[in-house]
């Protein structure tokens, strides 16, 4: 290192100065992380970076464009090629991405002010208020105990002469039945909208998850499979709906594509006007930056890198669970023909247990083992939402047995061996200290 640091100042050239700061980076990321192991601390998630992101966030700062680019581009291009889709639209966070997808499909006539979209019960607060903030109505239905997913049956049951779209997410990583959900949807003349936000790289009979809806959506955030920082991406196949999305995400501004051919644009009121300042609806300004497609980009070449270990984590807590706590905790599943790819690893406390969920996470947490529950547990239940417009199809026993008794543990690719291994013990411990 320090050999490296004191040929800095004798490089000529800016290339040669460029290429001794990446050396440095290399050799500060192959120096030991020190670890106390009196401070253990096994946490829900964590972002996995190393020098190909950090090489990849100096060469696009000292380019000098930051904001979306060309950068941004080959991501789209990348990320659109990874799910097999024809179109990838970055953005900054996967709520702007429900957000524009949602304009897009409304602006296209494909989903009318005032419909209602099907959406699971047990969700993030960012499925339900996109859909609240454009004027649609999310329609809550329960949810499967084993997957967290929205259940099908719920979803025939809740079709009404409003019903425009079905919005399936693939909760923390297991694919929703879309089989099921696509032929209801057929049945139904309905848009199908997939949130992928939690599931990059999952799958379903080899398909991966964000090639079947119509529009679908993906989120970068720090604590996902992989991660921007922040930042979004929707994809779909349909062309028409791509180019709202890229007017949608920057201004409303008019198609940019042909600007080198055909700068200038006239419509009978404007004359030869610079298409830059060109706005054909109002938009918004939700741009992923080059800097951040700078991270996406190596993070996606190790993306099936990561989801292999987080369903290698995941395998050791389910068979630990299942031998030793089954009668008391049901831990995640993964049904024939999924691809799990594990955002995080969930379970629920059965009926009958002699502990509260309370109870096990205040041992998990002062055992150095972070924790959440399903995220908003039951959705129309929050505060923020009960006065919101939306209707609730039957009494969402699951969703509410899911918000008052499940949580999920991290099983990201920083959990070591020892990590995992103290997991289990602690929760093995827990269970048997509890009375009967």
């Amino acid at each position: 290192m320090t050999s490296l640091i004191s040929e800095i100042p004798t490089v000529s050239s800016k290339q040669g100065l460029v290429e001794s700061l990446e050396r440095l980076v290399r050799a500060y990321y192959q120096q030991p992380s020190p670890r106390d192991a009196t401070r253990r601390r096994v946490g829900v998630s964590s972002a996995i970076l190393g020098p190909e992101e950090a090489i990849g966030v100096l060469r696009t700062v000292l380019s000098g464009w930051i904001t979306q680019g060309q950068v941004t581009a080959q991501f789209e291009r990348e990320f659109a090629e990874y799910i097999g889709v024809k179109h990838a639209i970055a953005v900054n966070s996967g709520s702007s991405a429900n957000l524009v997808a949602l304009a897009a499909l409304i602006e296209a006539d494909r989903l009318p002010v005032g419909d209602e979209v099907i959406v699971p019960a047990t969700t993030f607060a960012t499925v339900a208020a996109p859909l609240i903030q454009l004027g649609l109505v999310p329609v809550y239905v329960d949810v499967c105990a084993d997957t967290y997913n929205l259940d099908p049956q719920a979803v025939e049951a809740a079709i009404s002469p409003k019903t425009a779209a079905i919005m399936p997410v693939h909760t923390v990583g297991h694919p929703a039945d879309l089989s099921a959900v696509l032929r209801i949807a057929q049945r139904h003349n309905l848009c199908v909208i997939e949130d992928c936000c939690e599931s990059h790289g999952s799958s379903l009979d080899g398909r991966k998850v964000g090639s079947f809806g119509a529009i679908n959506t993906f989120s970068f955030f720090v604590a996902h499979n992989m991660t921007t920082g922040e930042g979004g991406m929707i994809v779909t196949d349909d062309e028409p709906l791509a180019i709202l999305c890229r007017s949608l995400r920057e201004f409303g501004r008019v198609d940019q594509r042909d600007i080198a051919q055909e700068r200038f644009y006239s419509d009978g009121v404007l004359n030869e006007y610079d298409k830059r300042y060109v706005f054909q609806r109002p938009g918004y300004n939700v741009r992923m930056t080059d800097v951040a497609a700078a991270m996406g980009i190596e993070q996606l070449r190790k993306l099936d890198v990561f989801n292999a270990r987080r369903r290698d984590n995941a395998a050791f807590y389910r068979a630990a669970l299942l031998r030793s706590c089954a009668d008391v905790l049901e831990p995640a599943i993964e049904r024939p023909g999924a691809f799990h790819t594990y955002y995080t690893y969930a379970m629920t406390i059965r009926p009958g247990a002699p502990f509260t969920r309370r109870q096990l996470v205040d041992h998990l947490e002062s055992h150095g083992i972070e924790t959440r529950p399903i995220f908003a547990g039951c959705l129309p239940d929050q505060p923020g939402f009960r006065q919101a417009p939306h209707r609730i199809v039957g009494a969402l026993p699951v969703a509410r047995w899911i918000r008052d008794w499940s949580l999920f543990l991290g099983v990201h690719p920083g959990v070591s061996d020892e990590d995992r291994q103290h997991v289990v013990q602690t929760i093995e411990s827990f269970v048997k200290a509890q009375p009967g």
